[in-house]
């Protein structure tokens, strides 16, 4: 059974330009991620699919593989995350190379550790231990065709604070979105989480079949929210180098 980590870092970036490779505290923050992948021991290959030779340069000096470029219609803006991993597996699958473990990396995610990654592969491995000790072959089951695998695991942070409780302003006032829970104690109500930006471990089978990393039976890995923060503008990435200062 072969593993597999795919870092995807397109060249284009508007908000924040050169967004993948621009230095975080001391270094590239695309460092991070591949750093991460090769210290947890847990893939057979850790590659970094992208469309720029500087980001190429910079993955391999930190040691990752680019073993081809992505393809004009996996560059573009509307390019899909799925879009990019159905053309990195099929491409392996030309070249005679087949993995039955995969885990997509952002390469924007500094606060992603080898432990979290080894975590994830093992939560995954474990899951779905009777098929994958009964072969490669045989790891068509899972959710998506009736059976009881897991097919992903993505870590996941908890609101901070209960999203059942959210206001919406309405012409002009406040008001509650779900007034069913205007008198609900925080501690009452059940809590909610959202996925925390930083990487996915999935099945190779199940993906190839839905097309889709979040489909069939998922599984959490609930992470703190110091260990999260989305980079999406300057004021994040401020932040972020802030939070991960104080680590």
């Amino acid at each position: 059974m072969k593993s597999l980590a795919i870092i995807t870092a397109r060249g284009g970036s508007k908000r924040i330009l050169r967004k993948n490779i621009k230095e975080f505290c001391g270094k590239p923050i695309i460092a991070y991620s591949i750093e991460a992948a090769l210290k947890s021991g847990s893939f057979d290959t850790v590659m970094v699919s992208t469309d720029d030779e500087e980001i190429a340069e910079i993955a391999k000096k930190y040691g990752a593989e680019v073993p081809f470029m992505r393809s004009e219609a996996t560059s573009n803006d509307t390019a899909t995350t799925s879009d990019v991993l159905i053309e990195v597996l099929n491409t392996y699958e030309a070249r005679g190379e087949k993995f039955e473990i995969a885990a997509c990396i952002y390469p924007t995610a500094p606060f992603i550790t080898a432990d979290r990654l080894r975590e994830a592969v093992g939560m995954l491995e474990k899951e779905n231990a009777g098929e994958m000790n009964a072969g490669s072959d045989d790891m068509t089951g899972g959710a998506m065709d009736g059976g009881s695998c897991a097919d992903t695991v993505i870590p996941v942070v908890r609101y901070s604070y209960p999203p059942q409780r959210a206001y919406e302003i309405r012409d002009g006032y406040l008001e509650f979105r779900a007034p069913e829970y205007m008198d609900a104690r925080s501690q009452d109500l059940t809590p909610w989480y959202h996925d925390a930006g930083q990487f996915y471990v999935f099945r190779t089978d199940s993906f190839l079949n839905t097309r889709r990393i979040t489909a069939g039976r998922i599984l959490p890995m609930e992470i703190p929210e110091t260990e999260v923060q989305d980079i999406d503008t300057p004021e994040d990435w401020k932040l972020a180098e802030l939070k991960y200062s104080m680590r």
